[in-house]
């Protein structure tokens, strides 16, 4: 049997004294989509974050690829991206803000092609994008740039927090289809958190 991506055994997260999260076992096996959903306040955007090595539970452990993830967050944190419910931009252009993360990585070679790339998986046209500013994009468009801007990456595990929950129905289908590609390209783990049903069905 093959190693899990993930297992979390006995997972807590406190804020306070009030509980976030409680999670008794749980197995993420590679290249599949998991979906996420319970009512406000069950701990999924929490279980998120511990996903994406952002936050450490208060107890319990996690395994990722096997290994403990104690100590090893920044090591694992490159493999792993997540995409909030509402994007968050740099106040720069839209090729700067999905370019940002490979400059930061350092892995600048391609880097014209791979932001291209990502645009075009996201329905974005390169030409009619790449020059726009923040504030000049739609909701939807600013969710899909939020989007391009993890695809670039080529992350290993894609985590995202209610993706259509602010967007249109164009937005929601290409945003699907973009996951899709992440998958099939690049076997990229999904896990998603959604109230939409019927999109994440």
């Amino acid at each position: 049997m093959s190693t899990p991506l993930y297992e979390l055994r006995q997972v807590e997260r406190f804020y306070g004294s009030r509980k976030a999260l409680g999670l008794e076992h749980l197995k993420i096996k590679s290249h599949k989509v998991l979906g996420l959903v319970g009512p406000n306040g069950s701990g999924k955007s929490t279980l998120l974050r511990i996903l994406a090595f952002l936050e450490i539970p208060d107890g319990g452990s996690v395994l990722y690829r096997g290994k403990s993830a104690l100590s090893r967050e920044e090591e694992f944190r490159k493999e792993v991206t997540l995409l909030l419910q509402e994007p968050y931009l740099l106040k720069r252009t839209v090729r700067e803000n999905v370019a940002y993360g490979l400059r930061l990585r350092g892995e600048t070679p391609q880097l014209n092609e791979r932001v291209r790339e990502a645009l075009l998986m996201v329905g974005l046209e390169p030409s009619d994008f790449l020059r726009r500013q923040w504030y000049q994009l739609s909701g939807g468009e600013a969710q899909r740039v939020a989007l391009a801007s993890r695809l670039v990456l080529r992350p290993r595990v894609l985590l995202l927090d209610e993706p259509t929950a602010s967007v249109d129905v164009g937005s929601a289908a290409k945003i699907k289809a973009a996951l899709g590609e992440a998958r099939k390209n690049w076997g990229t783990t999904l896990v998603v958190v959604s109230h939409d049903f019927q999109w994440l069905y």
